[in-house]
């Protein structure tokens, strides 16, 4: 038979597997008798661990939820994991790093060498976007119960605002977090900065949710900052040639498309919110350009070159 101390720690983790244990099945797996696992049990309770009785044909324990936060218990892989979450939890834009600094000293001083060494060869530093505004985790935990408790919630818009809205889902996306919701004043769909967001209390009544346009909330969330209306896809989209080698322009173009034209020529297509963005995201590029199309892109180059010459202090006369 296993040791006492073995034994609660081999009961703990098949608590932690699943809901509902029958203690007769717990007796079995840990090869011990039911009046055993009741010992134990009592033991882990009194460790502070909320193990709640059932009653029934298949009576048994279940781990629950308790007012505290007891010991925990996880596999080698489980403690990975949870190290390397910690360690980009600084750009989480939560303002939880140093938090969560003092929660990955405490996992690692707790770890058996062989993890403790895997974590050192794991050394991750996360780069925060410069400007990234912080969420207070106490909105996002007002947010994200009234989601779950499908309460219609009110609050305050910076810069004064006031918005009623149906809270459907809570977005993380390019270091900012955001509100997928249903406003009810403007009788549409909406995405909030949840950094602007101040929920006010108590919450409004229950309702039941509505059908998110496409079912999927990554690709609605990333059509509408595309600029669609449900669709994915830019709505400007145009086409240019640069002279500069097809190599140099791919590395500095992530959702675009580039053919290689000749050694310094290279056709480039990409896609934005407007058109004078789209040509000023052909012109970061240091380079002769060529418009092929369409009409509306040859349009915003010539507004830019007129603005941009303006702020140079030679602007023709018109």
């Amino acid at each position: 038979m296993q040791k006492t101390s073995a034994r609660l720690l081999a009961l703990l983790s098949l608590l932690q597997a699943r809901r509902d244990w029958p203690g007769a099945l717990l007796a079995e797996r840990l090869r011990v008798s039911p009046r055993t696992v009741r010992r134990d049990v009592e033991r882990l309770r009194e460790l502070g661990y909320p193990i709640a009785t059932f009653k029934g044909p298949d009576g048994g324990y279940r781990l629950d939820a308790g007012t505290q936060l007891p010991p925990l218990l996880f596999d080698d892989d489980q403690a990975v994991a949870l190290a390397v979450a910690l360690q980009l939890a600084t750009t989480s834009g939560v303002g939880v790093e140093e938090a969560a600094v003092r929660a990955l000293h405490t996992v690692r001083q707790v770890m058996p060498v062989r993890l403790r060494h895997r974590i050192d060869g794991l050394q991750v530093t996360a780069v925060e976007r410069p400007g990234t505004p912080q969420v207070s985790g106490d909105v996002l935990m007002a947010l994200g119960a009234a989601v779950h408790a499908r309460e219609v919630l009110r609050f305050t818009y910076r810069p004064q605002e006031t918005r009623r809205v149906e809270p459907y889902h809570l977005v993380a996306r390019g270091g900012r977090w955001y509100l997928v919701a249903w406003d009810l004043d403007r009788d549409d769909w909406r995405i909030f900065r949840a950094d602007r967001i101040s929920p006010r209390t108590p919450t409004g009544p229950r309702f039941s949710p509505r059908q998110l346009p496409g079912g999927d909330v990554a690709a609605f969330v990333t059509s509408r900052f595309q600029g669609s209306d449900g669709t994915v896809g830019w709505p400007c989209r145009g086409e240019v040639i640069l002279h500069l080698p097809a190599a140099v322009v791919s590395r500095h173009t992530h959702d675009g498309v580039v053919e290689e034209l000749g050694p310094d020529r290279c056709r480039l297509v990409l896609g934005s919110w407007s058109w004078p963005a789209l040509a000023a995201a052909f012109g970061r590029f240091d380079a002769d350009i060529e418009v092929v199309g369409p009409a509306d892109l040859r349009d915003a180059f010539a507004r830019l070159a007129h603005r941009y010459a303006a702020a140079a202090g030679t602007a023709p006369t018109p």
